[in-house]
């Protein structure tokens, strides 16, 4: 073997330790996360009963009997993936925390020090923020966006033709998950924001210069994500802009504190300069 045959082996072997080290952290992840869909999918039923709450209350808001909510489905096997769904959902939430771990470790040896101590923080506030967009939907926008739809019934003595709503348990099912997802990506913005800003390649005066763009565009996703009504349309975009006003907030905390360590670091070097002199 000669001298170049050595440098390619040498070479090579950090990379087969990488891959073994992906190929571990995948396993752990991928295995994290069926063993949450296994649990979330024993107590499927239990789940959905749970998300249909929200659509209780919004038959008390209606003026209906929040007793008397009915879903159907129309086809044998319907209910029974709509139950996958619910799992693979519930299974990525539970296992979340495990995943970006995984992850984390993965990218962490090769950060700095002070790299994966500015790193930590937002992996986070990422899952934090998302629990956050979530409980927003559960708690005020779905009963909100069901009590819009709801409205549109015709029932009781004085109306000729009875038009009642009953939802589908696969399009509740994916309306609940449209909007828990689409607010939680939502509120990431933060994350997302702080995080290009403290690598460069965001500034406040950017954002701020950007601001009526990113409400157009806020009003546009929201169009896209969300079913087609004002609620929940407004629900999305109102948040979105509200989000990018904590962005502009942040950015200018990381600049702030970017110059400051950089005074602190030119007067540390003054000073050794003139000691040294």
């Amino acid at each position: 073997m000669n001298v170049h045959d050595d440098d390619i082996d040498k070479s090579s072997a950090p990379l087969i330790e990488h891959l073994i080290e992906l190929r571990s952290r995948l396993m752990w992840a991928i295995g994290g996360f069926f063993v949450a869909f296994l649990v979330c999918f024993f107590f499927a039923k239990q789940l959905f009963n749970l998300l249909v709450i929200p659509f209780q209350w919004a038959t008390g808001w209606a003026g209906l009997d929040p007793t008397n909510v009915d879903l159907i489905y129309t086809a044998p096997q319907e209910f029974f993936f709509t139950q996958i769904k619910l799992g693979m959902f519930g299974g990525l939430v539970l296992a979340f925390p495990l995943i970006a771990a995984q992850v984390y470790k993965f990218v962490a040896p090769g950060l700095y020090k002070n790299e994966r101590g500015a790193f930590l923080p937002f992996l986070i506030a990422s899952p934090i923020l998302f629990l956050i967009g979530g409980a927003l939907v559960y708690f005020f926008f779905t009963p909100m966006v069901m009590w819009f739809f709801l409205s549109m019934q015709q029932v009781g003595p004085d109306n000729e033709i009875q038009i009642s709503l009953l939802p589908r348990v696969s399009e509740y099912l994916g309306l609940i998950m449209t909007l828990i997802f689409s607010f939680g990506l939502v509120f990431q913005l933060p994350v997302v924001t702080t995080l290009m800003a403290r690598v460069g390649l965001l500034t406040a005066a950017g954002l701020v210069d950007k601001r009526k763009y990113a409400i157009v565009i806020a009003f546009i996703v929201a169009a896209v994500l969300t079913p087609p009504d004002p609620v929940s349309q407004l629900g999305l975009a109102i948040p979105t802009i509200l989000l990018y006003e904590v962005s502009i907030w942040l950015a200018r905390r990381v600049e702030r504190n970017r110059s400051r360590e950089a005074a602190a670091k030119e007067k540390r070097e003054a000073d050794e300069a003139a000691e040294s002199s």
